[in-house]
Order: structure tokens, then sequence, then C-alpha cells
């Protein structure tokens, strides 16, 4: 069985079999320092059974305000091999928990190429679903489904009611 544990900052050094995936986001090494120094609950990896091998991670962060304020999926990948074993699922439940949780969130959202099938499937398969189309989210070539998961505190179920046309990245609902 995987090991979960929080990612370390040494983590950095020995992630690129997980990254090796072109609908992965590969950030600037600062951008995941600062996502380890802010939000460090957020950002968690597995390791394969019996070694030190990285398998995955997931790093997000809380943001927005009121009915607003949520967890965000900056990222979550598996290296190739390991995929279709649940680690994904386990790695976004424990994101989940942490907005839940510690920061009383009323939803979890993250942004999916719209051309990844088997992504958006298994979002589906966790509670998402599609809030809106973004145009060009991704490097202007590309768009992205942002897609939303309820927490308890979302009585009503609010951040699941999709908007009805596509908006551009810059276009803040």
């Amino acid at each position: 069985m995987t090991t979960v544990r929080p990612f370390k900052l040494t983590d950095l050094f020995a992630f690129n079999n997980v990254n090796i995936d072109p609908l992965t986001e590969t950030y600037q090494m600062s951008f995941y320092m600062q996502y380890l120094a802010k939000w460090p609950e957020y950002f968690m990896a597995t390791r394969a059974p019996g070694s030190n091998r990285l398998t995955g991670y997931v790093m997000g962060k809380v943001e927005g305000k009121n009915e607003k304020w949520h967890g965000h999926v900056t990222a979550v990948t598996v290296s190739p091999e390991y995929r279709r074993l649940g680690y994904a699922a386990q790695l976004m439940k424990f994101l989940e928990e942490v907005t839940e949780k510690v920061h009383d969130g009323y939803f979890v959202d993250l942004y999916v190429r719209k051309s990844n099938d088997v992504a958006i499937g298994m979002y589906r398969k966790l509670g998402y679903e599609i809030y809106r189309e973004v145009i060009g989210y991704y490097s202007g070539e590309e768009n992205a489904y942002d897609m939303h998961k309820a927490l308890p505190r979302d009585v009503h179920r609010k951040s699941m009611v999709p908007l009805p046309h596509p908006v551009h990245p810059s276009e803040d609902d």
C-alpha cells in the first residue's frame, strides 16, 4: 500500500518521474516553494510501497471570500506507472478534508484541460461537476473546465450552479 505524507522541500529534486506527462503542468521551483511555505497543509506526496520513490502529489491553496471561500487544487498528478490505482482519488480526498475540516470551506475547485477526458471522468466520479468553461486558460491555446465539488458547509449547493456561458481567464465570477 502506498504511503501518503507531507511534501518536503527536498521532494522537488525527486519528482521528475511524476511530472513527465504532457498533461501535468510543471512550474518554476519558486512556485512550488511558495505553495509549500504558504499552504503546507495542502501539499502532500505519495510514495511507492517499500521505497522512497515519489509516485504522486497534490498541491493546493485556500482562497476566496464569504460563500466563495474554498480550497483550490493547483495540481494533482500521479506517475504514469501508478495511475488507475486510486492514488489521485486518495490525494483529492485529503485536500477536500483539509478544506472542510481545517479551513471550513464551501467547496473545492480545480481546472482541467477540456481535452483530458480521463481526468474529467475521474473528477466526475469523485463528485465534481463542470461549473464553467474558461476560454484559452492553458497558455491561450486550450480551454479548461472549472470543476467544483460542494462541501457540507454549502448547504444549498450554490457553488454547483453552473454558469450558462464560457468566460475568459480575466473574468471573475
